[in-house]
């Protein structure tokens, strides 16, 4: 797990990936600001950062707050592995994050799905 959990601010961002059935299965826990951003885009990509994953569910459940550095990432990562013939899902966003993530559209080009089962099974 990876952290930045710094200057006493245990809400800051942690992540957790794991792969599923060949998915990388990215559990995220915070806030995602421009603090946390490195963070969220090293824990997205591969380990050494040179080849995206083909398959990517990331889990929001735990995300409290989401910020334009967020919705960036997202949206670089989508680029970089839809280049390499996969995908991005996001899974399991709060009410408050996903209505961001509508407000500026990113649910018309990144699936969100309410569950990681739903979002591995679509």
């Amino acid at each position: 797990m990876t952290d930045n959990q710094k200057d006493g601010r245990p809400d800051r961002l942690s992540v957790e990936p794991k792969v599923v059935d060949g998915v990388r299965v990215v559990t995220v826990r915070g806030e995602i600001d421009h603090d946390a951003k490195d963070i969220l885009s090293e824990a997205l990509l591969s380990e050494d950062g040179t080849v995206p994953p083909q398959r990517i569910v990331v889990d929001l459940s735990g995300v409290t707050f989401l910020d334009s550095s967020g919705i960036n990432v997202f949206v670089a990562v989508y680029q970089q592995v839809s280049g390499a013939q996969g995908w991005l899902r996001i899974a399991g966003a709060q009410e408050s994050v996903l209505r961001v993530l509508q407000l500026v559209g990113v649910d018309a080009v990144i699936p969100c799905h309410p569950t990681i089962e739903q979002a591995l099974d679509t």
